[in-house]
C-alpha cells in the first residue's frame, strides 16, 4: 500500500475503464466513481472502488449543478487531487468540475478541442494540420459560400456526439438545406464538411508532460460510418511498424497532440488517407482510450493496457514521481466484432491459436488475433469476418440522434 495515498475521482455515464480504476487502487489510491443510476447493476470492480456515486439518466440527462454539489460536499470531507473523465461524453463533465472547483487538469477550452468537431476543425486549421474544408452553420451566407466553393458530397456532423453518430451525407445544395431547415434550432449543434472517400486509421497514445511516450498506428477495415449507417462488422489491425503509412500518422499524430494541448494521458485520434491523393487528412481526436475493445487489441499487438498504463500515469503526476513505460513488444493484433442473434454466441469454432481474446458482451460476437504476422492477422480477420456474418450478426438500425450534446 502507498504511503502517500492520493484522491482520484473518476466519471464515467458507461460500463467502462474497470482496468483503470483497479490500477488506480492497486497503486495505493482512493478511488471514488460517478456513474449513472441506469449502471447499478453493471459488474464494477467494486473491491478497487472506495465509493459509487450515481447520477439521475444517462449522460446528457445529467443535472450538471448536482453533480458539481455533489463533488463539492465530497471535498469537505477529503481532498480530491484529481478528476478524470473514462468516456467521450464525460470529458464535459470533468472539465466543468476542474474549472469550477479549481482542480488541476484540463480545463474547458481545451476540453472543447478533443469532444467539439467544430472546435477540432478551427484548431487544427489554425496549427495548420491538414484538415477537410468545414463550415460552421452560423451564417447562411457562409454556409452558401461554402457549398457554391467546396464540391460536393458534404457530411453534416454532430459537433459532440461519438464516432459516426448522427452523420447525414449530402449530395447536392437543395438537399443540404432541407436538412439544416429540419434540424431548426438544433443547426447550431452541427457542422459541415466536405466528404473525403478514403480509409480511415486510428492513432492510440500515451502522453505525459505533453510528450507522446507511446503510440500505436492502426487501420478500421470498415469505417465507423459505414458500420453505423449501412451496418456490417467491424475490424481494426494494427498496420506495419515503420511503414509509410505509419510514419505518416505518426507525424501528423504529433502535431495534434501539440497543438490541442493535450498534456498527459490517454490518446485516440482518427485520420483519412485520402483515396485520390495519398495525403492525410485529420478527423477527429479524443482523450480517451478507444472503445470497441481497441485497447485490448493494443495490448494483444505491444504488451501496453493503455488502461493500466494511464492510470499510472495519473498517479505519477498527483504524487510527483517518475513513471516509466513497460517494455514494448512489436506484434501485430486486429479485432473483428458485431452485434449478435444471440445473447452467448458459440464462439467455440473460432479456435485457431492467434485468437487471445473474445468479447464477453452479451448479444455481440467478437474476437481478438494476434500473430508476428501482419499478413497472417488480416487474413485471420477476413475469414472471421464472413463467418461472423454468415453465421451471428445481426443488424440494428442506426437511431435519430435526439438528445445532442
Amino acid at each position: 500500500m502507498s504511503k502517500n495515498p492520493k484522491t482520484f475521482v473518476c466519471i464515467s455515464n458507461y460500463f467502462k475503464g474497470a482496468d483503470f480504476l483497479i490500477s488506480l487502487k492497486k497503486l495505493g489510491n482512493k478511488v471514488y466513481l460517478v456513474t449513472s443510476e441506469k449502471l447499478r447493476d453493471k459488474p464494477w470492480p467494486m473491491d478497487f472502488i472506495d465509493e459509487i456515486f450515481f447520477m439521475e439518466g444517462q449522460d446528457t440527462d445529467w443535472n450538471l449543478e448536482h453533480l458539481l454539489l455533489g463533488v463539492s460536499n465530497l471535498m469537505r470531507h477529503s481532498e480530491i487531487h484529481s478528476i478524470v473523465a473514462l468516456d467521450d461524453f464525460d470529458v464535459e463533465k470533468a472539465t466543468y468540475l476542474r474549472e469550477n472547483l479549481r482542480i488541476d487538469g484540463m480545463g474547458q477550452t481545451t476540453g472543447r478541442y478533443f469532444r467539439d468537431k467544430l472546435a477540432m476543425r478551427m484548431r487544427a486549421k489554425s496549427c495548420a494540420i491538414s484538415n477537410p474544408e468545414f463550415c460552421s452553420l452560423f451564417n447562411d451566407h457562409e454556409i452558401n459560400q461554402f457549398a457554391d466553393a467546396v464540391p460536393a458530397p458534404w457530411v453534416l456532423k454532430p459537433r459532440s456526439e461519438a464516432s459516426a453518430s448522427g452523420i447525414i451525407k449530402v449530395h447536392d445544395k437543395e438537399s443540404l438545406w432541407i436538412h439544416i431547415n429540419e434540424l431548426g434550432n438544433n443547426r447550431f449543434k452541427y457542422l459541415l464538411e466536405q466528404f473525403r472517400p478514403g480509409d480511415v486509421y486510428h492513432c492510440d497514445s500515451l502522453v505525459l508532460n505533453g510528450e507522446i511516450l507511446f503510440s500505436i498506428s492502426s487501420q478500421y477495415l470498415a469505417t465507423p460510418m459505414e458500420i453505423s449507417q449501412g451496418g456490417g462488422i467491424f475490424r481494426s489491425a494494427v498496420i506495419p511498424y515503420g511503414s509509410d503509412d505509419a510514419q505518416a500518422i505518426q507525424e501528423i499524430n504529433a502535431q495534434v497532440i501539440k497543438g490541442f494541448g493535450l498534456k498527459h494521458g490517454a490518446a485516440h485520434s482518427e485520420y483519412i488517407k485520402c483515396r485520390e491523393t495519398g495525403r492525410f487528412f485529420f478527423l477527429e481526436t479524443s482523450s480517451r482510450v478507444g472503445g470497441a475493445h481497441i485497447a485490448e487489441m493494443v495490448a494483444a499487438a505491444s504488451n501496453i493496457n493503455l488502461w493500466v498504463e494511464w492510470a499510472a500515469i495519473e498517479n505519477s503526476l498527483v504524487k510527483t514521481t517518475d513513471y516509466k513505460l513497460p517494455k514494448i513488444k512489436k506484434e501485430y493484433a486486429g479485432i473483428v466484432l458485431t452485434l449478435s442473434k444471440f445473447q452467448h454466441p458459440d464462439l467455440s469454432s473460432f479456435n485457431d491459436a492467434e485468437v487471445c481474446f473474445k468479447v464477453p458482451l452479451d448479444y455481440h460476437a467478437g474476437l481478438i488475433v494476434n500473430s508476428k504476422s501482419h499478413e497472417r492477422v488480416r487474413a485471420l480477420l477476413d475469414d472471421y469476418a464472413e463467418r461472423l456474418t454468415r453465421d451471428f450478426a445481426s443488424v440494428i438500425p442506426q437511431a435519430d440522434v435526439k438528445d445532442l450534446h
